[in-house]
């Protein structure tokens, strides 16, 4: 089964059928959701007792934006890569004698 995150149209339908009282297992039928999906959408973007489409929409893409992993790769460990490369060292060889393996060769390679 796949995920698919749900969109703003769906965050407005969730505000309007919250605010009219619907419970959320109600909302997850109406669109077609798991009732925990919907559950988690409101405990997460509700502030006192009020769900607002477009800021937990905006939130949602706050959270994304920050969710993204850091590389360990920087110019420094470039400028050191390419060094050692060009002394004809091997990637197997700047991994783990130069780096101890902190980057591993296939990335090197790459």
């Amino acid at each position: 089964m796949s995920y698919h995150h749900l969109s703003i149209s769906e965050r407005i339908r969730i505000e309007v059928l919250f605010i009219l009282g619907y419970s959320s297992r109600f909302i997850a039928k109406f669109l077609h959701r798991h009732h925990s999906t919907i559950a988690r959408e409101l405990s997460r973007n509700k502030i006192k007792n009020e769900y607002v489409s477009t800021s937990a929409h905006d939130n949602y893409l706050e959270r994304r934006k920050n969710s993204s992993h850091s590389s360990k790769y920087n110019e420094f460990l470039s400028n050191l890569i390419s060094e050692k490369l060009h002394e004809n060292w091997s990637p197997e060889q700047i991994s783990n004698a130069l780096l101890n393996g902190k980057l591993s060769f296939k990335t090197i390679y790459n």
